[in-house]
């Protein structure tokens, strides 16, 4: 066991410091405060860290850790907190470590005996799940998908089960195809999409993924999707016009219609056949 006492002793120190996610007001005082102080800046794009640093009168040494170097770029950063310095650990918004380089490094650091501390600040993750209207707790983030369907449909798969909240993050060019696989492997469970956190055209959409999926095309920006946890409760009855509704949606995401047929039956507790003989007359 290892115990660290932050502020209470003398050892060089990494800060962990949360980052605006759009909206520059959100820098706290400290935040500032600190990557004045620090000796050096380590910055996943150093070229966006830049204007942060000017808007905020920042002048501190910047100097680039990202996911390619991020092993030798560790080397370099131990070897300054052997020297006594304190090093500031920034992403290009939020959380360092959370979908960002920073993982190695902190671990390095821990086992170096050298203090670990967060800056706090603001937090897509949380942003998104609090104003979703699906249950804020228990939940999970899972970050971003695998981007080939195979991919992104195992992991789908390792989660359709789980109770709590899900929640993913997603590029503007991936989405409608991650709402579809969702849609696939998950069912048609509630859900909500947030894109531009915190910025002018900040946008929430609640509804199930089918009703997202209608609009999705037209959005742009960053996304968070806050997934509803899988309901253990039993299905409500539906009529057959609304079963077949559900089958057309599941075809429309590219199930054969076969598959959605025999997913809409388990999900609702139907009998396959007396689905397909109205799917088909």
């Amino acid at each position: 066991m290892k115990s660290q006492k932050s502020f209470l002793n003398n050892v060089p120190t990494l800060y962990l410091v949360a980052t605006p996610i759009g909206n520059l007001k959100e820098m706290t005082p400290r935040a500032v405060e600190i990557l004045k102080e620090v000796d050096v800046i380590a910055a996943e794009d150093t070229r966006n860290t830049m204007g942060l640093l000017k808007h905020f009168e920042i002048n501190t040494k910047l100097i680039a850790h990202h996911m390619y170097n991020e092993k030798q770029s560790s080397d370099g950063l131990i070897e300054m907190l052997n020297n006594g310095m304190n090093i500031a650990l920034v992403s290009d918004a939020g959380y360092p470590l959370i979908s960002d380089p920073g993982q190695v490094l902190v671990n390095r650091v821990i086992d170096a005996g050298y203090n670990v501390v967060t800056i706090n600040g603001p937090s897509a993750i949380l942003a998104a799940l609090c104003a979703s209207g699906i249950a804020a707790q228990p939940f999970t983030f899972v970050g971003f998908l695998g981007s080939s369907e195979k991919e992104c449909k195992k992991q789908l798969e390792k989660w359709k089960n789980h109770e709590e909240t899900l929640i993913f993050y997603e590029s503007p060019h991936r989405i409608e195809k991650t709402l579809k696989y969702c849609l696939t492997v998950l069912g048609d469970r509630r859900m909500c999409l947030a894109r531009e956190l915190t910025k002018k055209y900040e946008e929430y959409l609640r509804g199930t993924i089918s009703e997202v999926l209608e609009v999705v095309k037209e959005c742009k920006g960053e996304m968070v999707i806050i997934m509803e946890g899988c309901k253990q409760e039993e299905q409500p009855t539906l009529s057959m016009p609304d079963l077949l509704k559900i089958v057309d949606r599941y075809v429309e995401a590219g199930m054969s219609a076969k598959d959605a047929i025999k997913k809409t039956a388990q999900e609702y507790g139907v009998s396959k056949n007396e689905i397909y003989r109205n799917y088909v007359s």
